[in-house]
């Protein structure tokens, strides 16, 4: 089983920037991916991105292309979502997820673990 921790949460102006940092340990992952998600009241959980560990392949939400960049350090196992030009929309707490097998995944149902959150809220 892979712990993860999210951080980097916090308040921010609409078209502010905020960089969440997702520390994973336990079971060694090295051909899996972590994603992104987020979660607000009332609607129903979103992909924002994902990344493979082993190549740094990455894939977008079509909403956060251009806007947002999804990153890994190998060396310190943390994955980085840099936000910018953040909407008031956006609000949600934010999760990362692993996944221990090769492959980019849009879908919360096929990662294996997951971090807790961290609130990202953005004002208008």
């Amino acid at each position: 089983q892979v712990q993860l921790l999210e951080s980097g949460g916090g308040l921010v102006q609409a078209g502010g920037s905020l960089r969440l940092s997702c520390a994973a340990s336990g079971r060694t992952f090295s051909r899996g991916s972590v994603g992104w998600f987020r979660h607000a009241p009332g609607k129903e959980r979103e992909f924002v991105a994902a990344i493979l560990w082993s190549t740094s392949r990455n894939v977008y939400a079509d909403s956060e292309k251009g806007r947002f960049t999804i990153s890994r350090d190998n060396a310190k196992n943390t994955v980085y979502l840099q936000m910018n030009s953040l909407k008031p929309e956006e609000t949600a707490v934010y999760y990362c997820a692993s996944k221990y097998e090769y492959g980019l995944y849009g879908s919360g149902d096929l990662y294996d673990d997951w971090g807790r959150g961290t609130q990202v809220t953005v004002s208008a």
